[in-house]
């Protein structure tokens, strides 16, 4: 106890000597004035080159180039990414030069401290390499709909390092790069929008295959997102208590949700309309007194 109030005091002895010298005092007031001044042109900087990144790439993508608004969005994540990178190190090179530390010795003895570096920046630079490796093979964009290992959801913005995936509940699951071994693209090329149909036995089929037809090409007509179909398949079910038919169309992109909802309401309209019956459980009493 008493050793660590001796120690105190020779702390508060040493402090007030360093203060009551002027020359180490304005020394080490310009020290904190100069990285204070340093660490707010950081800020600055990354602001400016920030919003210029974002200008550039909101141009192009108003220039309907043939590049993809989602690829646009990946780049401009990644070339925010280098952006920051860089300018932190500059930032932390500006300041160590403050304190009398040289860079280009660093630099110069940098082989013989990288392989140790290598060792514990490994996942790091993996998840670098697999970053770029992801862009340039195009295996997903900001804005798709994708499933990495267990994980399924949109991919609401991608680094160098890390790839956000926001999930259906809000979830932001935030997946280093070097992480994704399996990635299944749900946005890419037409989705498939299936529904199935049941009738009751004894319904005509041919009359509503006909009907299912009909609607068929109402909802091709009201909906921008259908690509192909829909498409009556026919019966593709048989059992105790019901006539399976079944009805597809090819989507847009995460809009095959939508039609399939779309073309249920219909379907369902028009059997209400053209008094089609559809199987649904029934309770029979018997009554043994009887």
């Amino acid at each position: 106890m008493w050793a660590f109030i001796d120690n105190v005091k020779v702390s508060l002895v040493e402090t007030v000597d360093f203060l009551k010298n002027p020359e180490q005092t304005t020394k080490f007031i310009g020290t904190v004035l100069n990285i204070i001044f340093i660490l707010i042109i950081t800020k600055l900087s990354l602001k400016i080159m920030y919003s210029i990144i974002n200008k550039f790439f909101d141009t192009q993508k108003s220039l309907k180039l043939k590049v993809s608004i989602s690829r646009m969005e990946t780049m401009k994540g990644l070339t925010n990414s280098i952006v920051k990178y860089i300018v932190y190190f500059i930032a932390f090179t500006s300041i160590i030069k403050i304190f009398g530390v040289e860079i280009a010795p660093l630099i110069a003895t940098a082989g013989i401290g990288g392989l140790a570096l290598g060792f514990g920046a490994q996942n790091l630079v993996k998840d670098i390499i697999t970053g770029f490796f992801i862009l340039f093979e195009e295996q997903f964009s900001v804005g798709d709909y994708v499933g990495i290992d267990d994980i399924s959801g949109t991919v609401e913005e991608m680094t160098l390092r890390v790839t956000k995936i926001r999930d259906f509940n809000g979830d932001l699951h935030i997946i280093p790069n070097g992480e994704i071994t399996r990635v299944t693209n749900k946005s890419n090329g037409k989705m498939r929008a299936m529904v199935d149909i049941s009738i009751t036995h004894e319904e005509d089929i041919d009359n509503t295959i006909k009907i299912l037809n009909e609607v068929s090409e109402e909802i091709k007509k009201e909906s921008s997102s259908i690509i192909e179909g829909p498409t009556v398949l026919g019966v593709t079910g048989l059992l105790d208590s019901e006539v399976v038919l079944t009805v597809v169309a090819k989507t847009i992109p995460m809009e095959q949700w939508a039609v399939e909802r779309l073309m249920r309401k219909k379907f369902k309209e028009a059997f209400n309309k053209y008094g089609i019956k559809v199987p649904y459980p029934k309770r029979v009493f018997i009554d043994n007194k009887k």
